[in-house]
């Protein structure tokens, strides 16, 4: 995409206002491109997600199906040692045990979870800049009799 070209100008002949004019239209010109890039990455990688987060979930749903058959097979071939029913319920108590372990281990690992400590305390500090700002700020403000509070 061809851009605007630049071409260096004598600064000697030109006011101090104009080159500040020049700068300032030349940074919102800089700006406005810098995000229309952004925004064309994004939405290239956001498509990118979209397609692979489709295919995990064709993955897991076929991963389920294929389990489920294991499990119809599993009781299948129970069934023939021992009565039908009581095959079928083997499997799935056992299929409620294994559930219940991986609770157990889900519940300790989501334990472990902890918020971004420096993250964290950088934003209290930010907060905190922020309002000892405005106070000074509200503070310097001019009184209607044009002096200070």
């Amino acid at each position: 995409m061809a851009g605007p070209r630049y071409v260096a100008e004598e600064t000697e002949e030109q006011p101090l206002g104009q080159l500040f004019s020049e700068l300032s239209d030349n940074l919102q010109q800089l700006m406005r491109k810098e995000v229309e890039l952004a925004k064309v990455e994004a939405t290239e990688q956001a498509k990118r997600a979209g397609k692979a987060g489709a295919l995990f979930g064709a993955t897991g749903l076929l991963g389920f199906f294929g389990l489920l058959l294991l499990f119809f097979a599993a009781s299948f071939g129970l069934a023939t040692v021992i009565n039908t029913g009581l095959a079928f319920l083997a499997v799935g108590l056992l299929c409620f045990v294994i559930a219940g372990l991986f609770l157990v281990l889900a519940r300790k690992k989501a334990a472990e979870i902890r918020p971004p400590a420096q993250t964290v305390q950088t934003l209290r500090q930010d907060v905190q800049v922020a309002q000892s700002s405005l106070k000074r700020g509200l503070s310097a403000e001019p009184t209607p009799t044009g002096k200070g509070r």
